[in-house]
């Protein structure tokens, strides 16, 4: 009797999330974690579909290039969107018409982006972000697995994003060379990965049921962020 309590005990804690977790909070925690997942899959594939379209179809690409005002308006208009965003995220459907509106104007950049670099370059970028991704959120998992905590991370990343921000509006009116161009993308790079350990930590532990929106809000913008950095870092090595 003993040993076979044992081994339940050792199967239960096999599969939970964090140690602690109750066997019924890991199940919903699991559920929770899967629907934001499926979320930002549909997100990336909308944001795929809507990027190869902008570099691919000749008139929405020529639109784009020929309209600096609308494009100008596409990539500030997701900054207006984060507001009623946030305050519906727990109200379906606006939740989703917010989220979609929000993914595609951040996929119409993306494919404007991509559509002024070498295809080498974007599948370069490409292929380092889903090895980069795919090997941080395992060990995000494995760490909160063996009771690690990543939380103590936030002040740090604010203030670096901070600074990533504020050097980006200085690029606009003090350009900065090649090689400047380059460390900024490859920091840019190293923060939105270290973004993606902090709110991969905080989907496992922290997040309540009803965030699922923000949630996979919070690491898309990671992932597309990522990406666009070693996008930059890529084109800049290149010359």
């Amino acid at each position: 009797m003993y040993g076979f309590t044992s081994v339940a005990k050792g199967d239960l804690e096999e599969g939970t999330l964090y140690p602690g977790l109750s066997y019924g909070e890991n199940a919903l925690r699991w559920g929770f974690i899967r629907k934001v997942y499926g979320i930002l899959a549909v997100q990336i594939l909308l944001t795929t579909i809507v990027s190869a379209a902008t570099v691919l179809y000749a008139p929405i690409n020529e639109t784009l290039t020929g309209s600096p005002n609308l494009t100008l308006g596409v990539a500030i208009l997701p900054l207006f969107l984060l507001c009623p965003l946030y305050s519906y995220r727990q109200s379906h459907p606006l939740n989703f018409i917010f989220l979609g509106l929000f993914t595609l104007c951040l996929s119409i950049s993306v494919g404007i982006a991509c559509a002024n670099t070498k295809g080498r370059i974007v599948l370069e970028a490409l292929i380092l972000t889903s090895a980069v991704v795919s090997a941080l959120t395992g060990y995000t998992f494995w760490a909160a697995k063996k009771g690690k905590d990543f939380s103590y991370l936030g002040p740090v990343l604010f203030a670096g994003l901070t600074v990533l921000i504020l050097t980006s509006f200085i690029q606009i009116f003090f350009p900065l060379g090649p090689m400047s161009v380059a460390i900024y993308g490859g920091l840019g790079a190293i923060l939105f990965a270290a973004y993606l350990v902090y709110d991969t930590d905080n989907l496992i532990k922290r997040y309540t049921y009803d965030d699922y929106i923000w949630a996979s809000v919070a690491l898309y913008l990671d992932i597309l962020n990522m990406f666009l950095h070693l996008l930059q870092l890529l084109r800049s090595s290149d010359g």
